[in-house]
């Protein structure tokens, strides 16, 4: 056998609360388990493609239902991943979602590492 590249799951429970791939057994590649999950993953995504997005056109974009949102976007609030900004037109309250730098950030290397993968994949498909 060559020495082609392999991607193989490490660490789903380390500290880091990341998920650890390892390219080669050279290079650690971390894959952000808050963005990882499905969900949160196209709160990120849909917010980085619109900038900002209302609760309601979230929700909808997604699919899921309010509670699911709610949850999921609590918890890239308090990684610092998303913004939520809340205000009031009338009586009705108005909930706002943008991504913070950071969120950006994060979401660019998961994609990145997420391409890592892909193209270990490719290659080792190669043979």
């Amino acid at each position: 056998m060559g020495a082609k590249n392999t991607v193989r799951q490490a660490n789903l429970d380390g500290p880091t609360g990341r998920l650890d791939a390892v390219e080669g057994g050279s290079e650690a590649l971390e894959l952000d388990r808050l963005i990882h999950e499905r969900v949160r993953l196209g709160i990120v995504s849909s917010l980085a493609v619109n900038g900002s997005l209302n609760f309601t056109e979230l929700r909808d974009l997604l699919g899921i239902t309010d509670g699911n949102l709610k949850s999921h976007a609590s918890k890239l609030e308090s990684a610092g991943y998303v913004l939520c900004s809340k205000s009031y037109e009338g009586r009705t309250q108005k909930t706002e979602y943008t991504l913070t730098p950071t969120g950006r950030t994060e979401l660019e290397s998961y994609l990145g590492h997420m391409e890592a993968i892909i193209q270990a994949t490719r290659d080792s498909s190669e043979l």
